[in-house]
């Protein structure tokens, strides 16, 4: 089972050292979806007072958890439209996540459409698309109670989404890569708001973190497990062209998943030396960059995909670094732009 405690951190989450078959490690995840689930609309009181979302509301103002509420340039604006482009930023992450979810959604019915009767994987993927359906609609519902209408993901990526569950048919291990692309970023930066002392960011985000952390502490661990599973069934050929596809990969999702589109930086007049600094031209912002990736790295590492011409793919893509000694392993350094 798996569960999020108050600091934002994750407990019962797989362990590869656990001795636990594949088919056992599968059970167990389903157990904790049948036991330890969320409802959207029954474990957020979206009616709460506190929850309403009000004009001029400061709890809209972005954090220093983000790496935008911690920049020089937002910080000296004027609290009113702090509180627009805070507004903005966090529904955009939220319609993010919920667009990225609809890919995980479309690859996973793909995927499973191919396995046999009997498969293990079978049961624990169904619950997973379950929670997923269950996160889009928490997404859209905070989306819709902004009042903010957000495109999501740029032009490119929103006339590709619905072509990439595809790949889960051809490639499932090239798409669970995929699914770590974008679910470990989006679970770094969240894992950061909930361990960080900020406590005065709007409730509504607070809530609805807790609940996309907990839940996605399985569905990660899946990725890792079946990435563990399937890749050694490839041949040295076949695992090569994984290793040089496994940082592509990680980078472009990250790019696609925590940039802001063009549009968000157009409507607020954000200048283009602060999107820069931001996404990925300061050494703070290139830290932050490759740290998202500790985890994938410790993976990578696990499964041979490390060889020297992944390697050298790493550095030029600025996402090498460290392995991560345990999975979630939590950054020691708070990373703080400079003014």
């Amino acid at each position: 089972m798996t569960m999020l405690d108050e600091a934002g951190s994750v407990a019962g989450s797989v362990d590869a050292g656990t001795g636990e078959t594949y088919e056992e490690l599968l059970a167990r995840l389903v157990e904790g979806s049948r036991h330890r689930s969320f409802d959207p609309y029954r474990d957020i009181d979206w009616d709460a007072p506190e929850f309403q979302v009000r004009p001029n509301d400061p709890r809209w103002i972005l954090p220093d958890a983000d790496p935008l509420g911690r920049h020089p340039w937002y910080r000296a604006l004027p609290q009113d439209r702090q509180i627009a482009i805070g507004m903005y930023r966090q529904a955009n992450v939220a319609k993010v996540g919920l667009l990225f979810e609809q890919v995980l959604i479309r690859g996973f019915m793909t995927y499973l459409s191919t396995l046999p009767n009997g498969s293990p994987e079978f049961g624990y993927a169904t619950h997973e698309v379950i929670e997923e359906c269950n996160h889009t609609l928490m997404f859209q519902e905070l989306v819709n109670r902004s009042g903010v209408d957000v495109p999501g993901f740029g032009p490119v990526m929103r006339r590709l989404a619905p072509l990439l569950g595809v790949a889960a048919w051809p490639m499932p291990s090239v798409f669970f890569m995929g699914v770590l692309g974008g679910e470990e970023p989006i679970d770094h930066i969240q894992k950061t708001y909930l361990r960080s002392d900020t406590t005065d960011y709007h409730p509504i985000i607070k809530n609805v973190m807790r609940i996309h952390v907990a839940e996605e502490a399985r569905h990660i661990s899946f990725a890792h497990e079946f990435l563990r599973r399937h890749v050694p069934e490839n041949g040295p050929v076949g695992r090569f062209l994984l290793s040089l596809a496994y940082p592509v990969i990680m980078r472009v999702l990250c790019d696609v998943i925590v940039i802001p589109p063009r549009e968000f930086f157009t409507e607020f007049d954000i200048p283009d030396s602060v999107r820069k600094e931001l996404f990925w031209n300061s050494p703070d912002s290139r830290a932050t960059l490759a740290g998202y990736f500790a985890d994938v790295r410790m993976l990578g590492a696990e499964l041979g995909l490390m060889n020297p011409v992944a390697e050298l793919l790493w550095r030029g893509l600025r996402i090498a670094g460290r392995p991560a000694r345990f999975r979630s392993e939590p950054e020691r350094t708070p990373l703080v732009l400079a003014s």
